[in-house]
């Protein structure tokens, strides 16, 4: 009974854990998102601002032309904590009520055929 018992507690303990480190690597700004492409152009706007404890913050804000995989276009604002790297090309994540909400920067050849085409031009 008391093998059972350690047994038990062991499995729930390994699944707690298990969870734990699933969820760690999820970026929940991804999750439900659609996914459009676009190449930085310009050095982006700068945005100083304070934080809470009064310290100096900077970011950037860019409004680019983005593309869904079908080639659709939409005009997309995003900030960045950083300057992004010129001619880069990203994938940004978006949720209708938020905005762009995450991005990653990916290779060319990555894009999907239609974004790609229109970039391009």
């Amino acid at each position: 009974m008391m093998k059972k018992f350690i047994g038990l507690i062991a499995a729930i303990a390994v699944i707690l854990v298990g969870g734990l480190v699933i969820l760690q690597n999820v970026n929940f700004n991804r999750l439900g998102a659609e996914q459009y492409y676009t190449q930085i152009i310009g050095q982006g706007k700068m945005l100083e601002g304070k934080d809470d404890s009064g310290g100096k913050y900077v970011s950037y804000e860019y409004k680019l032309p983005a593309y869904d995989k079908d080639g659709r276009q939409k005009t997309l604002t995003f900030t960045a904590q950083k300057q992004l790297r010129e001619n880069a090309y990203l994938s940004l994540f978006v949720k209708d009520s938020k905005g762009v909400t995450s991005y990653q920067e990916m290779k060319k050849e990555e894009l999907p055929k239609k974004a790609s085409e229109k970039l391009s031009k």
